[in-house]
């Protein structure tokens, strides 16, 4: 029987950490593969760490080429995003207002919450098998959602996620052409306690600060109830859908 794979992309990051720990205990797959720009701490039996810059298709295109030889992958999630930085040159935290907004800010933003993203979404078929239901999963966030957008602001995160949104529903609908038992998720994984959110968990409820541990968890957990009649899926940590 052929092996199962599944594929972390953006590993160091504290939801992707997590899932690759998580996923190393279990017993469905064969190999977990990590890819992130730094060296991994973890360590397991079933894990196999890369090191791949996402934001250089290249890169991108070689670990998927690296990866075909390992046999299908039935999950791969994707762990690519930014809301705030603060280091390597740049100085970014989500607009307030109009005049916050910069052409530089917007660009870095789609760079990294839309356009790395996709160098995967495309380089991705390689490794699926029509003898396998698998899943793609990309971090999304409710402020994407274009109806659900009642207060504003965030200008260059909302449109670059919103911006992935659509490239999710239009990358299915070419999957269910080509690449039938593949469905593609949007995934609000709620406010997490990571680096992403620790500026701006205030405000949060105690009960709707969530741990890695929870979030990956619920994850998993829905992945298991969806239909790929429905794909591509937009759903909350609480596997409720999310209007695009």
């Amino acid at each position: 029987m052929s092996k199962t794979n599944a594929l972390i992309i953006g590993s160091s990051s504290g939801i992707g950490a997590e899932l690759v720990r998580q996923l190393c205990v279990n017993s469905y797959f064969d190999n977990v593969h990590a890819v992130s720009r730094n060296v991994l701490s973890f360590f397991h039996p079933k894990l196999c760490s890369h090191q791949a810059d996402s934001s250089e298709e290249s890169e991108v295109e070689n670990i998927c080429q690296t990866l075909q030889k390992h046999g299908p992958f039935t999950l791969v999630v994707c762990c690519i995003g930014m809301l705030h930085l603060n280091g390597q040159g740049e100085h970014i935290k989500p607009e307030k207002r109009l005049e916050d907004l910069s052409a530089k800010q917007l660009e870095f933003y789609f760079k990294v919450n839309t356009l790395a993203p996709m160098m995967w979404m495309k380089h991705l078929p390689r490794l699926f098998s029509p003898s396998f239901d698998s899943h793609v999963v990309f971090l999304s966030a409710r402020v994407a959602s274009i109806e659900d957008n009642k207060l504003g602001g965030w200008y260059g995160y909302r449109a670059s996620k919103a911006a992935l949104n659509m490239l999710i529903k239009t990358s299915q609908v070419e999957y269910q052409r080509r690449f039938k038992t593949v469905q593609i998720v949007a995934y609000h994984p709620g406010t997490v306690d990571t680096g992403l959110s620790k500026p701006f968990q205030a405000n949060v409820p105690k009960n709707k600060l969530f741990s890695v541990s929870f979030t990956v968890e619920k994850l998993l957990s829905h992945l298991a109830t969806l239909d790929i009649n429905n794909a591509p899926h937009f759903i909350d940590w609480d596997n409720k859908p999310i209007p695009w």
